[in-house]
């Protein structure tokens, strides 16, 4: 019953950031808005993987540390494992949950076209559904993003959701 009530509120915490800085902070900047959302998503990332990884050997290669991503990492955070991982092994790693559960909620417009939101949010539809269902994205690819620096792997995360509620983030490793 405990989990219940903090993944409730999780839910909650990430609306109530996505509608503050998309709405009264940065109404007119969605692009800002969405930078900000990230650097928050950046930060939890980061914080989460020093406690998850304290006792830790380091990761010897980039694999070693997207399949604790992949496991361990989001075992924490949804009590369960990414359903795929796919690599072309030059640096491209995609993660695919089937049912991300921070979309689980989340309803657009059929007709609306939004995959790849996460990378550029000017090009979003103007239905404000499908912009906000864009802008949930930019925390979970800033945790990613913040938990693989934390490891000592800079790169690039987007995400794309096709068919809610499944989710894809799209990891690229900088050279």
């Amino acid at each position: 019953m405990v989990r219940e009530v903090s993944e409730s509120c999780m839910d909650s915490l990430l609306t109530e950031i996505v509608s503050s800085y998309c709405n009264r902070f940065y109404a007119t900047k969605p692009e800002l808005a969405a930078r900000r959302i990230e650097a928050i998503g950046y930060q939890v990332g980061h914080q989460l993987t020093e406690r998850y990884t304290i006792e830790r050997p380091r990761f010897n290669d980039h694999l070693e540390a997207i399949k604790f991503i992949c496991k361990d990492f989001w075992f924490e955070l949804f009590k369960k494992q990414i359903d795929n991982l796919k690599t072309n092994h030059r640096g491209t790693f995609v993660l695919q949950d089937n049912k991300f559960r921070w979309l689980s909620r989340v309803s657009v417009d059929p007709s609306v076209e939004i995959s790849g939101a996460a990378q550029e949010p000017s090009v979003m539809s103007e239905n404000k559904s499908a912009q906000a269902t864009g802008l949930h994205l930019y925390f979970p690819c800033g945790i990613i993003r913040g938990a693989l620096s934390t490891l000592g792997i800079p790169c690039a995360v987007t995400a794309d959701i096709s068919n809610l509620p499944a989710c894809s983030f799209v990891i690229r490793i900088k050279v």
